[in-house]
């Protein structure tokens, strides 16, 4: 579930992302020692908002390099 509150982070790099990211887990982690539901719901909302915006820019960027997912097991032939 998307953060309401979250307007656009597109603008933001890989890095940006990462960075935001990783911050939040540390204050999510925090919340969950102190047993701070609301916060935790909170938190929860935010990682899946910027994760999301993550992993659609890494998909751009291999869509962009062409890196093929498959490979082949057929004798290449001579």
């Amino acid at each position: 579930m998307q953060h309401p509150f979250i307007n656009d982070i597109s603008d933001q790099t890989l890095e940006e992302l990462q960075t935001t990211i990783s911050s939040l887990m540390n204050k999510l982690t925090f919340a969950y020692r102190t047993g701070n539901g609301p916060l935790i719901h909170q938190l929860q909302m935010a990682v899946e908002s910027y994760r999301s915006e993550y992993f659609k820019k890494m998909d751009e960027m291999v869509k962009k390099q062409n890196i093929q997912s498959k490979i082949s097991i057929e004798k290449e032939p001579k």
